[in-house]
């Protein structure tokens, strides 16, 4: 049984998994966290489903060795191909970004008519469109891989005419067949949301699994009576598995705070 002082834990395989550390520590400002971010073996979008289970394997194995009492994998392609192997091997709650995500969608849409973007293995995986399904039968559900929205997040070219043009080819599919909610099926995107909230346009409800998920960690938290205590100010902890410096650097643009120290370690 950890305490409720223990730290939060929330991997990634970068700096994506920043957006959904920022919307915990917005909904959760007393929680400690420990973030990893594997900088080494990114991107996991283009892994196989063996590769990925075995990298948030060793994702898991150092936080649990932090004492977290609850596990985020803000990963979008771990949370597809690996959250089920984490919550049967784990002692502490696990938590992926695909089904807040999913449910924040199905609770948007009006039309019963959602898009999903993501990387190549996230959609390829078909978690989405089953977790979409099992929550509300007979939606429609239209997918996209949009694999040039990472490098672009990642250069900082967040918008403007080159993230727009390439918002408007990627998008175009989708929105023409005619969904009325489009869920950021990857960490990310979100720094991409203007630019693609403009090719989408007003009609269409944008969602960001990251606010669905920081909702989630603070119902369990609430349930387990594991919610840390206001007294003080809580301990944020950065870890990486590759070019600690380069990280740092991205994170005023995915966290909106700058990171102070970061942390090397490796599996």
């Amino acid at each position: 049984m950890h305490e409720p002082g223990a730290p939060l834990g929330i991997f990634d395989s970068g700096v994506g998994g920043l957006t959904v550390l920022r919307r915990i520590m917005d909904r959760l400002p007393h929680e400690p966290v420990v973030y990893l971010g594997d900088t080494a073996r990114v991107p996991y979008g283009t892994k196989s489903a063996e590769t990925v289970v075995r990298y948030a394997r060793g994702c898991a194995r150092i936080l649990m060795d932090r004492q977290i009492k609850l596990l985020v994998v803000a990963c979008n392609t771990a949370s597809a191909y690996a959250i089920d192997a984490l919550r049967d091997e784990l002692s502490v709650p696990v938590l992926g970004v695909i089904e807040p995500g999913a449910q924040r969608a199905v609770n948007a849409t009006r039309s019963g008519r959602i898009g999903v973007i993501g990387t190549a293995g996230t959609i390829a995986s078909g978690r989405y469109q089953s977790v979409i399904e099992s929550l509300a039968p007979g939606t429609f559900v239209a997918c996209k891989a949009c694999p040039l929205f990472v490098p672009l997040a990642e250069e900082g070219w967040s918008d403007g005419e080159v993230p727009r043009a390439i918002a408007e080819t990627y998008l175009r599919e989708i929105l023409d067949r005619d969904v009325d909610t489009l869920l950021l099926g990857c960490t990310h995107y979100p720094v991409l949301r203007e630019a693609i909230a403009a090719v989408a346009g007003p009609g269409i409800a944008i969602v960001d699994s990251a606010d669905a998920t920081a909702e989630v960690v603070a119902e369990i938290l609430s349930a387990m009576d594991y919610a840390a205590e206001a007294d003080g100010a809580p301990v944020y902890s950065y870890l990486v598995t590759d070019a600690p410096q380069s990280f740092a650097r991205f994170g005023d643009l995915f966290l909106g705070r700058t990171i102070a120290r970061v942390d090397w370690v490796d599996f």
